[in-house]
């Protein structure tokens, strides 16, 4: 295809796609994916090889958010049956921490439930960043706790804090239409003070809201302007007692779709397949690794992810392997310009809520429908962080 192999030249060039060569992409056909994946494959292993970034969430505070977020199980008036506790102590988090690295994590994700923190919870967050890096050497840390006030992004970086995410989630004409008790550009303006601070910004998209293709291309060209180095896509996870509990429009080739369109738009960019992975990508998952660099290991925030090891099972046998870190993350270009995250040699939602996922399985005789809801595959994450439970990692 024409289309295909002017993409592939324009992301070796660093060049950016017109915004009707992306929609072309989320409309090829089910007959061309394998084709479209192989492209955008060769994009991403001219950037990045075949290497695979480990990343772990770690919840430090879950649920009672006062924010109205429609695709997410921690919302204010959520009625999604999740675990629900305040801030864990540093050595809590540590621990939790410790047990992802143990799994292979190079970068630790630290996320906080709520608009944004108050002075003292940066300092206890500084207190577990700094924690967490005295007894994991090496460990990134990335920290994703809304939005930011004047001055914060500098203490965390301050702390020891890699990185800072906040996603973007949907194009700014929707954005009202998923969440009222903030805006399109207090996202945006957080998004600003990471990047001013110093610290390596992660900003990222949900899909599977009921957007539309225009919707998709807008929130990912809104990102390469932002420039964050790296870029989580979330596919929403419609849990029970959420307002997009019924919005099941995913299925696995439209997730690959999106992926690839991702890596068109954001060539150099580290692409993290977050949370819903296992839900809408299943069987599919280790095609996404032809596209994406990154993925999360383990649970998520509020959901459970597929097993640990199954995910070191999945890298090794799609012929990819996990990033070690020594390495660094970023393409020597965009390393050379950032002091955070993915662009040194020691250890990018966080802020996966949205689309946090589960596993499960199903026999052969009860297989679904290509377009049926699985509900079956979204398992609310009843170990790890806030329990007693030994994590998933």
């Amino acid at each position: 295809m024409d289309l295909l192999n002017t993409l592939v030249d324009k992301g070796l060039r660093r060049e950016t796609p017109t915004r009707e060569e992306a929609l072309a992409v989320l409309a090829t056909s089910d007959d061309d994916l394998l084709d479209v994946v192989a492209a955008a494959g060769r994009v991403r292993r001219h950037w990045f090889g075949r290497r695979v970034k480990l990343n772990y969430l770690v919840n430090l505070k879950s649920g009672l958010c006062p924010e109205d977020c429609s695709y997410c199980s921690q919302r204010l008036g959520s009625k999604a049956e999740i675990l629900k506790y305040t801030w864990l102590k540093p050595g809590q988090a540590s621990e939790a921490a410790a047990a992802g690295v143990a799994g292979g994590a190079k970068r630790v994700c630290l996320v906080a439930s709520g608009r944004g923190p108050t002075e003292r919870d940066v300092d206890r967050v500084s207190e577990t960043i700094r924690t967490i890096k005295e007894q994991n050497e090496g460990v990134e840390v990335c920290a994703c706790l809304g939005l930011l006030s004047d001055g914060q992004a500098e203490r965390l970086r301050e702390a020891g804090a890699d990185a800072y995410n906040h996603n973007l989630n949907t194009s700014e004409s929707t954005y009202g239409d998923i969440t009222t008790t903030h805006t399109y550009a207090d996202r945006v303006d957080t998004v600003n003070k990471a990047h001013a601070a110093g610290l390596s910004a992660c900003s990222g998209l949900i899909a599977g809201m009921g957007e539309s293709d225009e919707d998709l291309v807008d929130v990912v060209f809104s990102l390469r302007e932002l420039d964050p180095d790296s870029v989580p896509v979330n596919f929403l996870i419609p849990f029970e007692g959420t307002p997009l509990a019924k919005e099941w429009n995913l299925t696995p080739q439209r997730c690959l779709r999106i992926l690839a369109m991702t890596r068109f738009v954001c060539p150099d960019v580290e692409v993290r397949i977050a949370g819903g992975r296992e839900v809408h990508l299943r069987t599919m998952q280790p095609l996404a690794l032809h596209l994406a660099n990154s993925i999360f290991l383990g649970d998520y925030l509020t959901s459970e992810g597929q097993a640990g090891k199954a995910d070191l099972e999945m890298i090794a046998d799609a012929g990819f392997e996990v990033e070690g870190t020594g390495e660094v993350t970023l393409p020597e270009h965009r390393a050379a310009d950032r002091g955070g995250c993915g662009s040194h040699g020691g250890g990018g939602v966080c802020g996966s809520a949205g689309g946090e996922g589960g596993c499960g399985s199903t026999t052969a005789e009860e297989a679904p429908a290509a377009n049926e809801a699985r509900t079956d595959l979204v398992a609310v994450r009843r170990r790890g962080a806030g329990t007693d439970l030994a994590p998933n990692a």
